[in-house]
């Protein structure tokens, strides 16, 4: 008897080491992918807010994403010479806006914090696309949009990357968010999208 009581502490212990693995592994399986669809699937007060503050914006392509927590929708367009694209909510309601950018357009301490931590995570990667990343502000979509189409490096900002990156045999691909001084905020994987063509 006094043998069968011992054993339970270590039972315990053992399905508490069991429940924090998988939840580890659950959290670095997260995955996101997005697909094209017509400008009638898209959100109508989203749609309204884009027609009312992209007057000049150019070649505008709608995007649903789906991921393993929720569902978002895209806005994808090119202005004064920049790819930008804005994120909703599924009711309609803008999250962030990103920016497509080059390592150069990254401030060096911040970029090298990046490579850093893709360095050390990977055993190889490779860096496919650059976005800096606008979150809403305060509840404040006027004032994050002003701030993204004027390029702003602001402490708000994040740097979203897509990684091709190797830890054991082969590449996946993976979407990676680090904030404005390339610390290291998020990882899952990013399957490849289900349209013909990339725009950028």
């Amino acid at each position: 008897m006094v043998k069968h009581e011992q054993k339970k502490p270590l039972s315990k212990l053992l399905v508490l080491c069991l429940l924090v693995t998988c939840g580890a592994t659950y959290g670095q399986n997260k995955y996101e992918r997005e697909h094209r669809i017509k400008k009638s699937q898209f959100p109508e007060n989203a749609l309204q807010y884009i027609k009312e503050k992209l007057i000049d914006a150019r070649k505008v392509r709608f995007y649903k994403e789906i991921d393993s927590a929720k569902v978002s929708y895209e806005a994808k367009f090119k202005k004064d010479r920049l790819r930008y694209s804005i994120e909703f909510s599924e009711a309609g309601v803008l999250e962030d806006v990103e920016l497509l950018i080059k390592p150069v357009d990254i401030p060096e301490a911040a970029f090298a914090n990046i490579e850093n931590y893709l360095g050390t995570y990977f055993t190889k990667y490779r860096i496919r696309k650059m976005q800096q990343q606008y979150p809403m502000i305060d509840g404040d979509a006027e004032k994050t949009l002003r701030n993204a189409f004027q390029n702003l490096l602001l402490p708000s900002i994040k740097y979203e990357l897509i990684v091709a990156g190797k830890k054991d045999t082969e590449f996946l691909q993976y979407e990676v968010l680090f904030d404005a001084d390339g610390n290291f905020e998020k990882l899952r994987r990013s399957l490849p999208p289900n349209y013909d063509h990339v725009l950028y």
